[in-house]
């Protein structure tokens, strides 16, 4: 895979590509977006062009006593044009592409945190000039899980970036980071896919157009996410989920991952209530294949209570950042969901 491999990204993609055209490489760069939308391909996929054997990335020649580089248009010895992107075929882009380039680094977090010792590694990769590439490209995914320590850590490391390095922070929720590490970045926004480029991305995957549809339409512009889970699945968990809620069951999540995936698909619900509600076009929905059983909801439920519970349980999924307390968060929001569904 290449820059231009990645779909749905034209905006971004093309930023990036503008940069290595121009060699204004910057030392640390902030990839912002949902997840599932394709950051971190681009950043691996960057730093795969950056480094990659098919690529001339100047002309030096010597004037005198004065070494002077010369950006010029990317050609290869025989004058034919050359790609600024990665080739994805030479051996500094197989390497990247399978993490074991010398000069390449991928951080990810562990127990949903990135500690001090990563960031200390990542230092002390640093620390040594290029060994087989152009540039040193660590890329950090889900910056925002640094802790306090590894932040403060991190932060040196932005402010004296050493030479010939470039650090991509990959993150779907940059607000958590520092501000004093954003304003350090080049940002980078991704958005989310069309319903059309999901289906692109995720087609090889799924047998059948309408199930591919449907899938497209749940993952809401983020085909990682579709990928990655039984997006059908899902949504069928979250219906019993919120039944046993109606009914009064005790705490059915099981950790705050179920928590956050179940408040995901509850936004995505809700949010169809209130379209149907407004407009009565079943054709708008997300979830358009339970229309009748949206409609039997939507008839208990004025737009106005629709909309108090959606806000609610956006605010509750913010606050899940704070470690709620399971059993009493399930016990608030089905008390809440009893009082405004049933009466």
């Amino acid at each position: 895979m290449s820059l231009r491999d990645i779909i749905g990204q034209g905006k971004a993609i093309e930023m990036l590509l503008g940069i290595l055209k121009r060699q204004s490489v910057a030392s640390s760069y902030l990839f912002c977006g949902e997840s599932g939308v394709g950051k971190k391909a681009a950043a691996i996929n960057f730093a795969k062009a950056m480094n990659c054997l098919k690529t001339v990335a100047r002309h030096e020649s010597r004037v005198g006593s004065e070494n002077i580089v010369r950006n010029l248009e990317l050609r290869t010895r025989n004058s034919e044009p050359v790609q600024i992107d990665a080739c994805d075929e030479c051996e500094s882009c197989l390497k990247i592409e399978a993490g074991t380039h010398p000069d390449f680094l991928l951080v990810s977090p562990e127990d949903r945190q990135i500690r001090i010792e990563e960031i200390r590694a990542v230092d002390e990769a640093l620390s040594f000039k290029p060994f087989e590439g152009r540039k040193k490209v660590v890329v950090v995914d889900d910056a925002e899980a640094m802790n306090i320590s590894a932040a403060n850590a991190f932060l040196k490391t932005l402010e004296e970036p050493p030479e010939d390095s470039v650090i991509i922070l990959v993150s779907s929720k940059p607000d958590l980071l520092p501000a004093t590490i954003r304003s350090r970045c080049s940002r980078i926004n991704f958005v989310p896919l069309t319903t059309d480029s999901c289906m692109k991305v995720i087609g090889r995957t799924i047998e059948g157009q309408e199930a591919l549809e449907l899938v497209a339409r749940l993952s809401m512009g983020r085909p990682g996410y579709a990928l990655s889970a039984d997006l059908s699945e899902e949504r069928s968990w979250f219906l019993g989920l919120l039944k046993g809620m109606l009914g009064a069951e005790k705490d059915g999540w099981t950790s705050r991952d179920d928590m956050e995936r179940w408040f995901d698909q509850g936004l995505i619900f809700f949010r169809d209530l209130a379209v149907l509600a407004i407009t009565g076009d079943p054709a708008r929905l997300i979830n358009m294949d339970l229309k009748s059983y949206m409609a039997g909801f939507s008839k208990s439920l004025d737009i106005k209570g629709i909309i108090y519970i959606h806000q609610e349980l956006s605010r509750l999924r913010r606050l899940l950042l704070f470690n709620l307390n399971k059993s009493i968060t399930w016990n608030y929001t089905a008390s809440l969901l009893r009082k405004e569904l049933t009466g």
